[in-house]
Protein backbone atom coordinates (compact mmCIF):
# COMPACT_ATOMS: atom_id res chain seq x y z
CA UNK A 1 0.00 0.00 0.00
CA UNK A 2 1.02 3.92 -0.33
CA UNK A 3 -0.06 5.49 3.04
CA UNK A 4 1.75 8.60 1.85
CA UNK A 5 3.76 10.42 -1.43
CA UNK A 6 7.19 9.03 0.21
CA UNK A 7 6.00 5.35 0.07
CA UNK A 8 4.41 5.87 -3.40
CA UNK A 9 6.84 7.50 -4.95
CA UNK A 10 9.74 5.16 -3.57
CA UNK A 11 7.71 2.25 -5.19
CA UNK A 12 7.55 4.34 -8.41
CA UNK A 13 11.33 5.05 -8.90
CA UNK A 14 13.01 2.92 -7.00
CA UNK A 15 14.82 5.03 -4.99
CA UNK A 16 14.92 6.24 -1.41
CA UNK A 17 12.97 10.04 -1.18
CA UNK A 18 12.66 12.55 1.26
CA UNK A 19 11.02 12.19 4.37
CA UNK A 20 9.15 15.35 4.17
CA UNK A 21 6.78 13.72 1.55
CA UNK A 22 5.61 11.53 3.82
CA UNK A 23 3.72 14.19 5.27
CA UNK A 24 1.26 14.17 2.41
CA UNK A 25 -1.46 11.59 2.28
CA UNK A 26 -2.60 9.30 0.11
CA UNK A 27 -6.36 9.17 1.11
CA UNK A 28 -6.02 13.26 1.47
CA UNK A 29 -4.86 13.52 -2.28
CA UNK A 30 -7.31 11.22 -3.44
CA UNK A 31 -10.11 13.16 -1.33
CA UNK A 32 -8.89 16.30 -2.85
CA UNK A 33 -9.45 14.86 -6.38
CA UNK A 34 -12.75 13.41 -5.25
CA UNK A 35 -13.97 16.85 -4.35
CA UNK A 36 -12.63 18.75 -7.59
CA UNK A 37 -14.13 16.23 -9.31
CA UNK A 38 -17.34 16.66 -7.58
CA UNK A 39 -17.57 20.41 -7.67
CA UNK A 40 -16.68 20.17 -11.61
CA UNK A 41 -19.84 17.98 -12.04
CA UNK A 42 -21.78 20.24 -9.45
CA UNK A 43 -20.34 23.55 -11.81
CA UNK A 44 -21.47 21.71 -14.97
CA UNK A 45 -25.09 21.02 -13.64
CA UNK A 46 -26.01 24.35 -11.95
CA UNK A 47 -24.75 25.97 -15.42
CA UNK A 48 -27.43 23.52 -17.12
CA UNK A 49 -29.67 24.13 -14.90
CA UNK A 50 -29.59 28.16 -14.82
CA UNK A 51 -29.69 27.95 -18.85
CA UNK A 52 -33.04 25.91 -17.99
CA UNK A 53 -34.19 28.85 -15.97
CA UNK A 54 -35.07 26.73 -12.53
CA UNK A 55 -32.35 28.35 -11.10
CA UNK A 56 -31.74 31.90 -11.45
CA UNK A 57 -29.06 34.53 -9.66
CA UNK A 58 -29.75 36.24 -6.17
CA UNK A 59 -29.14 40.21 -6.35
CA UNK A 60 -27.67 42.56 -3.79
CA UNK A 61 -26.64 45.57 -3.26
CA UNK A 62 -23.35 46.18 -2.07
CA UNK A 63 -20.84 49.57 -1.84
CA UNK A 64 -17.26 49.51 -3.84
CA UNK A 65 -14.34 52.08 -3.96
CA UNK A 66 -13.68 51.63 -0.02
CA UNK A 67 -10.67 51.37 1.20
CA UNK A 68 -9.77 47.99 3.47
CA UNK A 69 -11.28 48.35 6.65
CA UNK A 70 -9.67 47.68 10.17
CA UNK A 71 -12.07 44.44 10.42
CA UNK A 72 -10.66 43.10 7.22
CA UNK A 73 -7.62 43.72 7.75
CA UNK A 74 -7.40 42.05 10.81
CA UNK A 75 -8.99 38.80 10.11
CA UNK A 76 -6.35 38.81 6.49
CA UNK A 77 -3.40 38.86 9.37
CA UNK A 78 -5.27 36.23 11.43
CA UNK A 79 -6.20 33.80 8.32
CA UNK A 80 -2.22 34.40 7.27
CA UNK A 81 -0.96 34.07 11.11
CA UNK A 82 -2.64 30.75 11.31
CA UNK A 83 -1.48 29.77 7.66
CA UNK A 84 2.66 30.25 8.20
CA UNK A 85 2.00 29.27 11.78
CA UNK A 86 1.50 25.80 10.76
CA UNK A 87 3.29 25.60 7.75
CA UNK A 88 6.34 27.05 9.22
CA UNK A 89 5.70 24.22 11.91
CA UNK A 90 6.53 21.89 9.48
CA UNK A 91 9.66 22.61 8.70
CA UNK A 92 12.13 20.58 10.52
CA UNK A 93 9.37 18.28 12.17
CA UNK A 94 8.28 16.31 9.17
CA UNK A 95 9.40 13.22 10.60
CA UNK A 96 7.14 13.95 14.15
CA UNK A 97 3.89 15.36 12.06
CA UNK A 98 3.98 12.83 8.87
CA UNK A 99 2.24 9.66 11.25
CA UNK A 100 -0.72 12.44 12.50
CA UNK A 101 -1.04 15.55 10.50
CA UNK A 102 -4.77 16.15 11.22
CA UNK A 103 -3.60 15.70 14.91
CA UNK A 104 -1.04 18.39 14.22
CA UNK A 105 -3.28 21.18 12.56
CA UNK A 106 -5.34 20.47 15.62
CA UNK A 107 -3.17 20.96 18.16
CA UNK A 108 -1.17 23.87 19.65
CA UNK A 109 2.19 23.09 17.91
CA UNK A 110 3.65 25.59 15.08
CA UNK A 111 6.33 28.15 14.42
CA UNK A 112 5.39 32.18 15.48
CA UNK A 113 7.80 33.87 13.43
CA UNK A 114 6.49 32.29 10.11
CA UNK A 115 3.28 32.97 11.62
CA UNK A 116 4.02 36.44 11.79
CA UNK A 117 5.47 37.16 8.79
CA UNK A 118 2.42 35.81 7.21
CA UNK A 119 0.26 37.72 9.03
CA UNK A 120 2.02 40.63 7.35
CA UNK A 121 1.76 39.56 4.12
CA UNK A 122 -1.93 38.49 4.01
CA UNK A 123 -2.94 41.84 5.86
CA UNK A 124 -0.69 43.66 3.08
CA UNK A 125 -2.19 42.00 -0.18
CA UNK A 126 -5.61 42.84 1.60
CA UNK A 127 -4.93 46.56 1.96
CA UNK A 128 -3.50 46.54 -1.43
CA UNK A 129 -6.65 45.16 -2.89
CA UNK A 130 -8.70 47.16 -1.89
CA UNK A 131 -6.05 49.99 -2.28
CA UNK A 132 -6.11 49.12 -6.61
CA UNK A 133 -10.12 49.12 -6.40
CA UNK A 134 -10.23 52.05 -4.31
CA UNK A 135 -12.64 55.15 -5.48
CA UNK A 136 -12.79 58.84 -4.78
CA UNK A 137 -16.30 58.56 -3.57
CA UNK A 138 -17.48 55.03 -3.02
CA UNK A 139 -20.13 53.65 -5.20
CA UNK A 140 -23.13 51.47 -4.57
CA UNK A 141 -24.17 49.14 -7.13
CA UNK A 142 -26.50 45.71 -7.94
CA UNK A 143 -25.01 42.59 -8.86
CA UNK A 144 -26.24 39.08 -9.56
CA UNK A 145 -24.38 36.25 -8.18
CA UNK A 146 -25.55 32.74 -9.94
CA UNK A 147 -25.35 29.65 -8.06
CA UNK A 148 -22.56 28.29 -10.15
CA UNK A 149 -20.64 31.12 -8.79
CA UNK A 150 -21.41 29.78 -5.52
CA UNK A 151 -19.09 26.74 -6.05
CA UNK A 152 -16.39 27.26 -4.03
CA UNK A 153 -18.58 27.83 -0.41
CA UNK A 154 -20.05 25.44 -1.39
CA UNK A 155 -17.92 22.73 -1.71
CA UNK A 156 -16.23 24.37 1.61
CA UNK A 157 -19.36 23.65 3.68
CA UNK A 158 -19.54 20.18 2.39
CA UNK A 159 -16.10 19.76 3.02
CA UNK A 160 -16.59 21.18 6.88
CA UNK A 161 -20.10 19.46 7.23
CA UNK A 162 -18.77 15.92 5.66
CA UNK A 163 -15.64 15.44 7.64
CA UNK A 164 -17.37 16.60 10.73
CA UNK A 165 -20.30 13.81 10.30
CA UNK A 166 -17.97 11.23 9.23
CA UNK A 167 -16.40 11.35 12.25
CA UNK A 168 -19.40 11.88 14.42
CA UNK A 169 -20.68 8.35 12.91
CA UNK A 170 -17.51 6.92 13.02
CA UNK A 171 -17.78 7.65 16.54
CA UNK A 172 -20.75 5.79 16.94
CA UNK A 173 -19.73 3.21 15.05
CA UNK A 174 -15.90 2.47 16.77
CA UNK A 175 -17.93 3.48 20.24
CA UNK A 176 -15.64 1.59 22.34
CA UNK A 177 -12.49 3.05 20.59
CA UNK A 178 -14.05 6.30 21.34
CA UNK A 179 -14.70 6.18 24.67
CA UNK A 180 -11.37 4.90 24.98
CA UNK A 181 -9.29 7.75 23.47
CA UNK A 182 -11.63 10.70 21.84
CA UNK A 183 -9.01 13.14 21.26
CA UNK A 184 -7.65 10.44 19.24
CA UNK A 185 -10.07 9.06 17.41
CA UNK A 186 -11.79 12.58 16.28
CA UNK A 187 -8.30 13.99 15.21
CA UNK A 188 -6.94 10.72 13.70
CA UNK A 189 -7.19 11.04 9.58
CA UNK A 190 -8.29 7.72 9.46
CA UNK A 191 -11.72 6.77 10.85
CA UNK A 192 -14.26 8.12 8.19
CA UNK A 193 -18.08 6.76 8.08
CA UNK A 194 -19.31 8.34 4.31
CA UNK A 195 -23.09 8.59 5.42
CA UNK A 196 -22.61 10.69 8.55
CA UNK A 197 -20.45 13.27 6.34
CA UNK A 198 -23.37 12.84 3.20
CA UNK A 199 -26.30 13.08 6.23
CA UNK A 200 -24.78 16.57 7.97
CA UNK A 201 -23.37 18.09 4.85
CA UNK A 202 -26.71 17.46 3.32
CA UNK A 203 -28.30 19.38 6.28
CA UNK A 204 -25.80 21.84 6.06
CA UNK A 205 -25.97 22.47 2.37
CA UNK A 206 -30.11 22.46 3.20
CA UNK A 207 -29.69 25.73 5.17
CA UNK A 208 -27.21 27.67 2.93
CA UNK A 209 -29.60 26.58 -0.12
CA UNK A 210 -32.71 28.53 2.25
CA UNK A 211 -30.42 31.23 3.20
CA UNK A 212 -29.61 31.93 -0.53
CA UNK A 213 -32.58 31.54 -2.42
CA UNK A 214 -31.73 28.42 -4.49
CA UNK A 215 -33.88 25.62 -4.54
CA UNK A 216 -32.99 22.73 -2.60
CA UNK A 217 -34.41 20.03 -5.15
CA UNK A 218 -32.24 21.50 -8.15
CA UNK A 219 -29.25 21.35 -5.58
CA UNK A 220 -29.81 17.84 -5.20
CA UNK A 221 -30.16 16.91 -8.60
CA UNK A 222 -27.44 19.12 -9.90
CA UNK A 223 -24.68 17.55 -7.15
CA UNK A 224 -26.34 13.48 -7.56
CA UNK A 225 -23.78 13.15 -10.29
CA UNK A 226 -20.81 14.37 -8.84
CA UNK A 227 -21.62 12.23 -5.02
CA UNK A 228 -21.31 8.81 -6.39
CA UNK A 229 -18.15 10.01 -8.07
CA UNK A 230 -16.72 11.39 -5.43
CA UNK A 231 -17.49 8.43 -3.19
CA UNK A 232 -16.05 5.62 -5.64
CA UNK A 233 -12.42 8.20 -5.54
CA UNK A 234 -12.58 8.67 -2.14
CA UNK A 235 -13.12 4.75 -1.73
CA UNK A 236 -9.80 4.61 -3.97
CA UNK A 237 -8.22 6.60 -1.92
CA UNK A 238 -9.07 3.94 1.37
CA UNK A 239 -8.13 1.05 -0.46
CA UNK A 240 -4.39 2.68 -1.58
CA UNK A 241 -3.88 3.91 1.90
CA UNK A 242 -5.19 0.75 3.71
CA UNK A 243 -7.37 2.72 6.42
CA UNK A 244 -9.06 -0.75 7.24
CA UNK A 245 -11.98 -0.18 4.85
CA UNK A 246 -11.69 -3.68 3.60
CA UNK A 247 -13.71 -6.98 3.44
CA UNK A 248 -13.81 -9.86 5.58
CA UNK A 249 -10.83 -12.75 5.34
CA UNK A 250 -10.93 -14.87 2.32
CA UNK A 251 -9.17 -18.10 3.87
CA UNK A 252 -8.11 -19.30 0.50
CA UNK A 253 -5.06 -16.79 0.99
CA UNK A 254 -2.62 -16.36 3.67
CA UNK A 255 0.37 -14.20 4.19
CA UNK A 256 3.31 -15.95 4.06
CA UNK A 257 7.14 -14.74 5.62
CA UNK A 258 8.10 -13.07 2.77
CA UNK A 259 4.82 -10.53 2.76
CA UNK A 260 3.37 -11.81 0.17
CA UNK A 261 -0.29 -13.41 -0.54
CA UNK A 262 -0.44 -17.35 -1.14
CA UNK A 263 -3.06 -19.74 -1.89
CA UNK A 264 -3.93 -21.35 0.68
CA UNK A 265 -6.07 -24.47 2.32
CA UNK A 266 -8.42 -24.06 5.16
CA UNK A 267 -5.80 -25.76 7.44
CA UNK A 268 -3.54 -23.32 6.47
CA UNK A 269 -6.00 -20.37 7.37
CA UNK A 270 -6.30 -21.74 10.55
CA UNK A 271 -2.41 -21.92 11.54
CA UNK A 272 -2.49 -18.51 10.57
CA UNK A 273 -5.09 -17.50 12.84
CA UNK A 274 -3.05 -19.52 15.86
CA UNK A 275 0.37 -17.96 15.05
CA UNK A 276 -1.32 -14.36 15.09
CA UNK A 277 -3.81 -14.97 17.33
CA UNK A 278 -3.76 -11.56 19.35
CA UNK A 279 -4.31 -9.84 16.66
CA UNK A 280 -6.89 -11.99 15.80
CA UNK A 281 -8.68 -11.93 19.69
CA UNK A 282 -8.52 -8.67 20.12
CA UNK A 283 -10.15 -7.71 16.76
CA UNK A 284 -12.61 -10.52 16.19
CA UNK A 285 -12.66 -12.55 19.62
CA UNK A 286 -13.49 -16.03 19.00
CA UNK A 287 -15.20 -15.46 15.78
CA UNK A 288 -13.27 -14.72 12.55
CA UNK A 289 -15.62 -13.16 9.65
CA UNK A 290 -14.20 -15.61 6.73
CA UNK A 291 -15.27 -16.63 3.00
CA UNK A 292 -12.58 -19.31 1.46
CA UNK A 293 -13.01 -18.15 -2.15
CA UNK A 294 -10.03 -18.81 -4.63
CA UNK A 295 -10.17 -16.76 -7.62
CA UNK A 296 -10.17 -19.03 -10.66
CA UNK A 297 -7.80 -19.65 -13.07
CA UNK A 298 -8.87 -16.63 -15.81
CA UNK A 299 -8.92 -13.51 -13.23
CA UNK A 300 -5.84 -12.10 -10.68
CA UNK A 301 -5.61 -12.75 -7.04
CA UNK A 302 -5.61 -9.35 -6.42
CA UNK A 303 -9.08 -9.01 -7.06
CA UNK A 304 -10.02 -11.64 -4.63
CA UNK A 305 -8.00 -11.18 -1.59
CA UNK A 306 -5.24 -8.95 -0.90
CA UNK A 307 -2.95 -8.27 2.87
CA UNK A 308 -2.62 -4.47 2.58
CA UNK A 309 0.87 -4.27 3.76
CA UNK A 310 2.14 -1.18 4.65
CA UNK A 311 -1.54 -0.23 5.74
CA UNK A 312 -1.70 3.16 7.30
CA UNK A 313 -3.65 2.09 10.78
CA UNK A 314 -0.18 -0.27 11.41
CA UNK A 315 -3.13 -3.03 11.21
CA UNK A 316 -2.08 -6.58 11.50
CA UNK A 317 1.60 -8.69 12.34
CA UNK A 318 4.95 -6.98 11.94
CA UNK A 319 6.46 -6.80 8.22
CA UNK A 320 10.02 -9.00 8.26
CA UNK A 321 12.99 -6.71 7.82
CA UNK A 322 10.65 -3.81 7.35
CA UNK A 323 11.73 0.04 9.13
CA UNK A 324 9.81 3.06 9.14
CA UNK A 325 5.84 4.17 10.23
CA UNK A 326 3.99 1.43 8.43
CA UNK A 327 5.66 -1.86 9.03
CA UNK A 328 2.17 -4.05 9.62
CA UNK A 329 0.86 -6.20 7.17
CA UNK A 330 -2.77 -8.62 7.73
CA UNK A 331 -1.76 -11.94 8.03
CA UNK A 332 -4.39 -13.05 5.49
CA UNK A 333 -5.70 -11.77 2.58
CA UNK A 334 -9.49 -10.04 2.52
CA UNK A 335 -11.88 -9.15 -0.03
CA UNK A 336 -10.50 -5.90 -1.60
CA UNK A 337 -13.90 -4.23 -1.21
CA UNK A 338 -12.73 -0.47 -1.71
CA UNK A 339 -11.77 -1.48 -4.93
CA UNK A 340 -15.38 -3.19 -5.41
CA UNK A 341 -17.06 -0.12 -4.50
CA UNK A 342 -14.53 2.01 -6.61
CA UNK A 343 -15.41 0.15 -9.86
CA UNK A 344 -19.16 -0.24 -8.96
CA UNK A 345 -19.57 3.83 -8.71
CA UNK A 346 -17.65 4.64 -11.25
CA UNK A 347 -20.39 2.63 -13.46
CA UNK A 348 -23.25 3.94 -11.46
CA UNK A 349 -21.56 7.32 -12.38
CA UNK A 350 -21.74 7.16 -15.73
CA UNK A 351 -25.19 6.09 -15.71
CA UNK A 352 -26.47 9.08 -13.64
CA UNK A 353 -24.29 11.24 -16.13
CA UNK A 354 -25.60 10.18 -18.99
CA UNK A 355 -29.25 10.13 -17.56
CA UNK A 356 -29.00 14.10 -16.76
CA UNK A 357 -30.63 15.80 -19.83
CA UNK A 358 -33.11 13.10 -20.37
CA UNK A 359 -35.08 13.41 -16.74
CA UNK A 360 -37.21 16.19 -17.01
CA UNK A 361 -38.92 16.60 -13.04
CA UNK A 362 -37.03 17.12 -10.05
CA UNK A 363 -35.74 14.98 -7.35
CA UNK A 364 -35.62 12.14 -10.30
CA UNK A 365 -31.96 12.26 -10.59
CA UNK A 366 -31.55 12.36 -6.44
CA UNK A 367 -33.89 9.53 -6.33
CA UNK A 368 -31.85 7.63 -8.14
CA UNK A 369 -28.95 8.04 -6.58
CA UNK A 370 -30.29 7.44 -3.40
CA UNK A 371 -31.20 3.88 -4.89
CA UNK A 372 -28.01 3.71 -6.56
CA UNK A 373 -25.94 4.34 -3.51
CA UNK A 374 -27.90 2.35 -1.10
CA UNK A 375 -28.20 -0.72 -3.28
CA UNK A 376 -24.54 -1.07 -3.43
CA UNK A 377 -23.71 -0.23 -0.22
CA UNK A 378 -26.20 -2.24 1.09
CA UNK A 379 -24.75 -5.23 -0.85
CA UNK A 380 -20.77 -4.78 -0.12
CA UNK A 381 -21.78 -4.46 3.55
CA UNK A 382 -22.43 -8.15 3.31
CA UNK A 383 -18.35 -9.02 3.13
CA UNK A 384 -17.23 -5.91 4.94
CA UNK A 385 -16.02 -5.86 8.81
CA UNK A 386 -18.33 -3.64 10.91
CA UNK A 387 -20.21 -3.30 13.85
CA UNK A 388 -23.47 -4.70 14.46
CA UNK A 389 -26.50 -4.05 16.17
CA UNK A 390 -28.18 -6.37 18.00
CA UNK A 391 -31.88 -5.66 17.15
CA UNK A 392 -32.79 -9.74 18.33
CA UNK A 393 -33.51 -11.72 14.60
CA UNK A 394 -31.67 -9.03 13.17
CA UNK A 395 -27.69 -7.54 13.65
CA UNK A 396 -27.51 -4.97 10.82
CA UNK A 397 -24.55 -2.59 10.37
CA UNK A 398 -24.88 1.12 11.03
CA UNK A 399 -24.23 1.30 7.37
CA UNK A 400 -26.95 -1.35 6.56
CA UNK A 401 -29.65 0.72 8.28
CA UNK A 402 -29.24 4.04 6.21
CA UNK A 403 -28.46 2.02 2.71
CA UNK A 404 -32.45 0.62 3.64
CA UNK A 405 -33.12 4.13 4.60
CA UNK A 406 -31.69 5.83 1.12
CA UNK A 407 -33.51 3.48 -0.99
CA UNK A 408 -36.71 3.68 0.64
CA UNK A 409 -36.29 7.79 0.35
CA UNK A 410 -35.06 7.70 -3.21
CA UNK A 411 -38.01 5.10 -3.99
CA UNK A 412 -40.26 7.61 -2.49
CA UNK A 413 -38.83 10.78 -4.05
CA UNK A 414 -39.60 8.90 -7.37
CA UNK A 415 -42.92 8.61 -6.94
CA UNK A 416 -43.19 12.05 -6.03
CA UNK A 417 -41.79 12.97 -9.27
CA UNK A 418 -44.03 10.25 -11.23
CA UNK A 419 -47.22 12.39 -9.20
CA UNK A 420 -45.81 15.62 -9.91
CA UNK A 421 -44.84 14.54 -13.36
CA UNK A 422 -49.03 13.78 -13.88
CA UNK A 423 -50.17 16.91 -12.27
CA UNK A 424 -48.18 18.94 -14.75
CA UNK A 425 -49.53 16.89 -17.43
CA UNK A 426 -53.29 17.50 -16.54
CA UNK A 427 -52.90 20.89 -15.67
CA UNK A 428 -51.70 21.33 -19.29
CA UNK A 429 -53.89 19.65 -20.90
CA UNK A 430 -57.36 21.66 -18.80
CA UNK A 431 -55.59 24.62 -19.53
Amino acid sequence: MYPDFQYLLQNLFGTEMPEWLSIFKTFGFLVALSFLGAAWTLTQELKRKESQGLLVPEFETIEVGHPASANELFWAAFLGFILGYKVGGFFGNAATIAPNPMGYLFSLQGNVVIGIVGALLMAYSKYAEKKKDQLPEPKTKRVATYPHQRIGEIVIIAAIGGLAGAKIFNAFETWDDFIANPAESLLSSSGLTFYGGLIVATAALWWYARKHNIPFKHLCDAAAPGLILSYGLGRLGCHFAGDGDWGIFNSAYVTGADGHLHAATMADFQQSVLEAGQYFRSNFGMHVPQKYAPAPGWLPDWMFAMNYAHNVNNEGIALAGCTGNYCAVLPAGVFPTPLYEFATCMILFAILWSLRKKLKYAWQMFGLYLIFNGIERFFIEKIRVNYKYDWGFLHPTQAEIIAVVMVILGILLLVFAGKRKEEIITDTVKS
